[in-house]
């Protein structure tokens, strides 16, 4: 058995969950004896008590209770794969905003962020490829769903990667979704406030609407554009964070996201048209309080299966009309807003 230790987290480890922080570091630590730890207050993070959920930032303090140590055959974890020269060229051209203090890049659909059961590619172990030129490995502050396309943050510096990731858990951001759905939602414009828990079991995430045992979920919707009662284009505005909460409130709605079978099951496919069968998902535009004052607006161009089912569809998103435009912007002054282009 170990003794209590109190650990300080990594820079590298910002926005990092605490569970997968343990799961990291004390790999012979079940998920079972983890929660319990936490709900008898025995691990805390800065003194105070903590959730599994719990994002970390670089230099919090975290309370290690006495553990087993972990068994000596237990073989070393690997060393993570050189970046390839494609996928390092792949990401440096889906850069959309760099300054010293953020990287803003346009994630795309069918890379996961984290790795995970079964996931040995992911963008957490490509970051090399994303230094462009800084002394630090840039740091994940938040994450997008793998088959999710467009704009992901990343933090430059050990400084900015926590005040990003403050922000994110404060909730002082403005996000906002694209989505083709099936149906049309009635009403045509509202907030969809449906509390979401997790279920499905290790490796098959999964989260469904529980009114009593449920986090708060909240989620403002409108309808862009509509063909017949087909389907629709929606802007989706969450204002809280949960795992597959747009498609989980999507599915709710009784209109689930084109392409998510996960949540719509059969429903989610148009039938009689031959549109790819993928996520119809995507992060167009992130508003985020910069680490070195004002706002930063990022916005990310429309992935090509998307575009293409659209056309398909009949949709102009050249007429596109802020359906929130009467909100009044209480975000600050920009300091720099893209549409879609990349920057240096």
């Amino acid at each position: 058995m170990t003794q209590v230790r109190h650990v300080d987290v990594a820079p590298d480890d910002a926005g990092l969950r605490l569970d997968r922080w343990f799961r990291r570091r004390y790999p012979g630590l079940s998920h079972g004896r983890l929660e319990k730890l936490l709900r008898t207050g025995q691990v805390r993070v800065d003194g105070a008590r903590a959730r599994a959920s719990l994002r970390l930032d670089a230099g919090q303090q975290v309370r290690v209770p006495p553990l087993p140590e972990a068994p000596a055959t237990r073989p070393a974890p690997a060393s993570p794969r050189p970046v390839s020269d494609a996928d390092a060229a792949r990401l440096q051209a889906a850069v959309l905003h760099r300054d010293d203090a953020v990287l803003a890049i346009d994630k795309p659909a069918g890379l996961a962020v984290q790795g995970g059961s079964g996931t040995t590619r992911h963008l957490d172990a490509m970051l090399d490829a994303l230094r462009l030129g800084a002394r630090e490995r840039p740091r994940l502050v938040h994450r997008l769903d793998k088959d999710t396309s467009g704009v992901l943050l990343l933090g430059r510096t050990r400084a900015a990667a926590s005040a990003l990731t403050r922000a994110f858990r404060d909730r002082q951001t403005r996000k906002i979704y694209w989505a083709i759905v099936c149906g049309v939602p009635q009403p045509r414009r509202g907030r969809m406030a449906a509390p979401l828990r997790k279920g499905g079991g290790r490796g098959r995430e999964r989260v469904q609407v529980d009114a009593e045992a449920g986090q708060s979920a909240v989620t403002d919707y409108a309808v862009l554009d509509a063909v017949g009662r087909q389907a629709a284009w929606l802007e989706l505005r969450p204002l809280t964070g949960r795992t597959h909460q747009l498609r989980a409130h999507c599915a709710e709605l009784g209109t689930p996201i084109l392409g998510d079978g996960k949540y719509g099951g059969p429903d989610a496919y148009l039938t009689g048209m031959k549109l790819e069968r993928r996520l119809h998902l995507h992060a167009h535009a992130l508003s985020i309080a910069h680490p070195d004052g004002g706002t930063l607006t990022v916005e990310a161009p429309l992935p090509r299966h998307f575009v293409a089912t659209m056309a398909a569809l009949g949709i102009d998103r050249t007429q596109y009309e802020d359906p929130f435009a009467e909100v009044e912007d209480d975000a600050g002054p920009a300091i720099r807003r893209r549409r879609g282009g990349r920057t240096r």
